[in-house]
């Protein structure tokens, strides 16, 4: 009967039942329904991808009626507020690029969707939709209609752990039965012993070698073929086509050569061959599972929280250790680390970090807010619900708002090889097998096999990502955590940094502080510490910590104004504190040290002098960073400190004063249009516009919890002296990545000349596979870890 392939989703039609639309053959009413979605709304691009990518849309009859349901549709979302619920959901039809593409253009096919984001490895797709305007079941029921039907399930909110996909172990096992065994049944064939019992039953013992090959063969080998056919279906070539030959070659042969009586085959190279490399892939597996917990889970942000405890204490903890029903104090410009309860009276909340959108959303005591937003204007404090996510300040960070364009070479020298490598490697194994077929017909099937198997790009593949995991995890160790392996490269790239001053080469937590002016009534005092408590400038910190302890009473207003400093009332006072302009304070008043300035009610009275303390080490980084940088001083501040400056750091340090946040990103901005390659370090308050526009933006962190997205990486305030060990370290990570290449290619060069040469038989090929993917993960990771050891010699605990 005749039959043909469905266009949409590739199955076979039969003539009778084929559907024509279009000119274009179709299985079912669903898959012509697809595609004509997909038609009217200009998405048939969907097709270009890959050939037949659907799936046949299911029916969903009063299937997903429970998400009509508010507090199960509520549990599900991973954020809701006004216009904005965000949803992540697991699609497990995800499979190529035409999934990904149809999955990110959503919008497409429903306006009411602003932005859906896939993460390919783990099968999800992010939606940011209106929910007053369209609900989560409308959502899942289009899915549904072109053939991406979610998995959802009462684990998704109730956060439990998901089964572990065992099914490879699964299948090393019963190939590793079938290898143990047929190789301890070829034993007599091996040595040729001839004995009566033995040549009695020798084909009863082949014919039983040929049944224990079958599991491994057609269970324990079947991703190869899947993998080999679904390439070949989307007329693109991976190194699961070769793999898949050599294995299919090696059957065939040994099955004709028992079936005939020529010998008992090739079944112990060949389910050797399919352990050992169901091997390799485990191995490779479990590195990259253990890169991945790394990053999640022991690379945390060096960022912390106030925490108010049950003696009404101020106290500043890490982020990792809040926990539910803790009190949390936020403060201007800060980020929300958890899900919480307002508890005081109302708030603002910019939540542009998770949605994009800086509208600022009011709330009141009692209100749920959610993590990622940032707290605008007075302090708050806030009652946790539940523990922070090890990855949602990573998500947040991650957010595609945030990235910025980069060249990413390596992935492309990787892509650009594995592509060619496929059809090259077909090329040398039929010309092999064509050279030896006429001298010597089981040197050209152990040829053309051996070819097959051992050259294996899998090694190539792994040397960027596995050296820049590994260096990730080293800096992350170190408390440098950067947002991903493509900062490395940067970094390496860098030939300029620009420093900011207050909170950066200065440290928040020892100065001497000193007050000149007419002093404060307590009502006064109270006042002014109170607007204090609200704002997150280091000289806020500092001058709040160094005034006494006073009652915490409420701020009628609270307004922070960058570069500037703070205005609010509080006691009935009306205060203004900041620089000299800004409170209107003398002339003879602006142009000295670090100071900050306090009008009450309109008048003047007086400042806070502060004797800046420099970081320990700054001399010595400054000087080591010089003979390789360019290094410039970017400060808001006045040029009290200049003549102290000049003499502390290298002369040729450039030192620019009374910089307002916007200045700073021109400045940023006019060194790249020279050609420079800037670093920016900064303490993420007024520097987020200069972090953003720099190639490299480091925020220095000293128990702050603000969180910029713009930066590329945070930094522990105790690891500031290690900034030069750090450009170093990712120096030799990309010569580390070429190092690892170069070998790669050597070793492929030797294994193919062995192979061609007819010297190298296929169960030795298939142990070699393996081995090169391990000997590249051991060069890689020696050799990161030999150099991280040089040149980071102390280990600090994170």
């Amino acid at each position: 009967m005749d039959t043909q392939n469905c266009f949409h989703c590739g199955l076979n039609i039969i003539k009778k039942e084929e559907i024509i639309f279009d000119s274009k053959p179709f299985c079912c009413n669903g898959c012509k329904t697809v595609y004509e979605i997909f038609s009217e709304n200009g998405l048939t691009s969907y097709y270009d991808f890959e050939k037949m990518p659907g799936a046949t849309p299911q029916a969903v009859n009063g299937k997903y009626d429970f998400l009509n349901n508010e507090k199960i549709v509520a549990k599900l979302l991973d954020f809701e507020e006004e216009n904005t619920t965000i949803i992540s959901l697991h699609i497990p039809h995800i499979h190529c690029s035409s999934c990904i593409w149809i999955l990110e253009n959503l919008h497409k096919l429903k306006k009411e969707i602003s932005i859906s984001q896939v993460n390919f490895p783990e099968k999800k797709v992010r939606i940011i939709f209106n929910s007053q305007v369209i609900s989560l079941k409308e959502i899942v029921l289009m899915l549904c209609s072109i053939g991406y039907e979610p998995y959802i399930s009462l684990d998704n909110y109730e956060n439990v752990k998901a089964k572990i996909d065992r099914s490879l172990t699964y299948k090393i096992g019963v190939a590793f039965f079938c290898f143990g065994n047929i190789m301890l049944l070829s034993f007599p064939e091996y040595f040729e012993v001839e004995e009566f019992w033995l040549d009695q039953y020798k084909d009863f013992f082949r014919w039983l070698i040929f049944a224990l090959s079958l599991p491994s063969f057609l269970y324990s080998a079947s991703g190869y073929y899947v993998s080999a056919y679904k390439s070949i279906r989307a007329k693109m070539f991976n190194i699961d086509i070769p793999i898949a030959l050599g294995i299919i070659v090696m059957f065939v042969r040994s099955a004709v050569d028992i079936i005939f009586g020529y010998g008992q085959g090739f079944f112990d190279s060949l389910t050797a061959l399919v352990f050992f490399m169901l091997l390799g892939k485990i191995f490779q597996q479990k590195t990259y599972n253990f890169l991945s917990f790394e990053r999640d889970f022991k690379s945390y942000f060096p960022i912390a929280v106030t925490q108010i405890n049950v003696e009404k204490e101020e106290i500043s903890i890490p982020v990792y250790d809040v926990k539910k029903g803790d009190r949390l104090l936020i403060r201007n410009q800060e980020l929300i680390p958890v899900d919480g309860i307002l508890i005081s009276e109302n708030c603002q909340i910019d939540y542009s970090f998770v949605t994009g959108e800086a509208i600022p959303i009011h709330k009141k005591s009692g209100d749920k807010i959610f993590a990622g937003g940032k707290q605008l204007g007075k302090v708050i404090e806030m009652e946790v619900l539940n523990s922070v996510s090890k990855s949602y300040l990573t998500q947040l960070w991650s957010n595609a708002v945030f990235q910025k364009k980069v060249d990413q070479k390596h992935k492309t020298i990787t892509d650009a090889i594995s592509r060619y490598f496929t059809p090259a490697l077909l090329l040398i194994a039929f010309a092999s097998f064509g050279y030896w077929i006429f001298i010597d017909t089981t040197i050209a099937f152990n040829s053309f096999t051996a070819v097959l198997i051992v050259a294996c790009p899998c090694a190539l593949a792994l040397t960027a990502p596995f050296t820049m995991g590994n260096i990730l995890r080293i800096m992350g160790n170190q408390k440098l955590y950067l947002k991903n392996a493509v900062v490395i490269e940067q970094l390496e790239k860098v030939n300029t940094i620009v420093f900011d001053k207050t909170g950066t080469i200065t440290t928040n937590k020892k100065s001497d502080i000193a007050f000149k002016g007419n002093g404060f009534s307590t009502e006064e005092l109270c006042a002014l510490k109170n607007i204090l408590r609200g704002s997150n400038h280091p000289l806020s910190r500092r001058l709040y910590e160094f005034l006494p302890n006073l009652e915490n009473i409420k701020v009628e207003s609270f307004e922070e104004i960058t570069g500037k400093g703070i205005q609010g009332s509080c006691n009935n006072l009306y205060l203004k504190i900041g620089s000299s302009s800004f409170v209107n304070a003398s002339e003879k008043d602006s142009h000295n040290l670090t100071s900050v300035h306090i009008s009450i009610n309109g008048n003047y009275a007086g400042k806070y002098i502060f004797d800046n303390q420099y970081r320990d080490g700054l001399e010595k980084l400054f000087k080591s960073l010089s003979s390789n940088y360019q290094l410039k001083i970017l400060s808001g501040d006045n040029e009290g400190e200049r003549e102290f400056l000049e003499k502390l750091l290298p002369k040729n340090t450039e030192l620019i004063f009374n910089q307002k946040p916007e200045g700073k990103l021109e400045f940023i901005k006019n060194l790249q249009e020279k050609g420079q390659n800037v670093m920016m370090v900064g303490d993420g308050l007024n520097d987020a516009g200069a972090l953003a526009q720099s190639n490299v933006g480091i925020s220095v962190s000293e128990n702050v919890n603000v969180f910029s997205p713009a930066c590329d990486g945070i930094l522990d305030a105790s690891q500031f002296t290690k900034i030069h060990s750090f450009m170093k370290l990712s120096e030799k990570a990309i010569s580390t990545v070429k190092m690892s290449f170069t070998l790669s290619l050597l070793y492929n060069i030797v294994g193919l000349s062995f192979a061609v040469s007819g010297k190298l038989s296929p169960l030795v090929a298939a142990i070699i596979m393996p081995l090169s993917t391990v000997t590249i993960i051991s060069f890689v990771t020696l050799a990161s870890n030999y150099f991280a050891k040089k040149i980071l010699p102390k280990k600090h605990e994170v």
